[in-house]
């Protein structure tokens, strides 16, 4: 699985108007699926994405979860994520997962994340979504779950 994760102070995703998605402090992750993913991937990244310390303590050092900090998630599917650009000018997807799999691996990340911590929201897989965010720092951070 491949994620990037945005530290955000607030972050939105709207679908033909309407918002399906928001939270205030927090992060902002975006999610593709790979082909051999499943349960074990999408455990070790919301494991990961709960526990990584990217929040200011005290002193103003990164050493506090999105937990620690009763921060919100929002999770946007994003096969664009999986894109080959090595070579041409039109980016290639096919490391991405097919649609059917990539539904299902993000609607379980969805429901690992929320068993596990709250507020979690999310995009609309497969949708035209505009995302709408302040970066905290900026903290942008790539993931690859293997």
């Amino acid at each position: 699985m491949i994620a990037l994760l945005q530290r955000v102070a607030s972050a939105r995703v709207e679908v033909e108007g309407e918002v399906v998605g928001a939270i205030g402090r927090g992060l902002l992750v975006f999610v593709c699926a790979e082909p051999g993913d499943g349960t074990p991937q999408l455990q070790r990244l919301a494991d990961k994405l709960l526990a990584l310390r990217i929040f200011a303590d005290e002193a103003g050092r990164m050493n506090r979860s999105v937990r620690d900090v009763g921060g919100g998630v929002l999770v946007v599917s994003q096969f664009t994520l999986a894109a080959d650009t090595r070579s041409g000018n039109r980016p290639g997807f096919s490391a991405a997962a097919p649609p059917e799999l990539g539904r299902a691996i993000y609607e379980e990340l969805l429901a690992a994340l929320r068993a596990r911590h709250a507020p979690v929201e999310s995009g609309r897989f497969g949708a035209d979504m505009q995302v709408h965010l302040i970066n905290d720092g900026p903290v942008t951070i790539p993931l690859h779950v293997g």
